[in-house]
């Protein structure tokens, strides 16, 4: 059975940082990617990476958000630095199955950027 977690969400001031980290198990992944989704908006792409590491952001947290990921563990982390209001959102994990490319998603961490 596949299954794709997310963790790490919460609340931060603006200018602070989180780390949201994602665990998929029940198949080879060959990559990931994160997406968010904020109140009455449509859900975006935010940074995605493949199995050999090459990684890519959206402009809008492009130096600020970093992508990363254990393939041993079947995990992907994204550290989020500088943090503004305009972050907050609920952010989802997207994995792709290497063989198949077959597309999960997990439930959704919140992360909440205010003073």
């Amino acid at each position: 059975q596949v299954q794709v977690v997310e963790s790490g969400g919460g609340l931060v001031q603006p200018g602070g940082s989180l780390r949201l980290s994602c665990a998929a198990s029940g198949t080879i992944f060959g990559g990931y990617a994160w997406y968010r989704q904020a109140p009455e908006k449509q859900r975006e792409w935010v940074a995605g990476i493949i199995r050999v590491g090459v990684t890519n952001y959206a402009d809008s947290v492009k130096g600020r958000f970093s992508i990363s990921r254990d393939n041993a563990k079947n995990t992907v982390y994204l550290q989020m630095n500088s943090l503004k209001p305009e972050d907050t959102a609920v952010y989802y994990c997207n994995a792709r199955e290497l063989v198949t490319t077959r597309e999960y998603w997990g439930q959704g961490t919140q992360v909440t950027v205010s003073s």
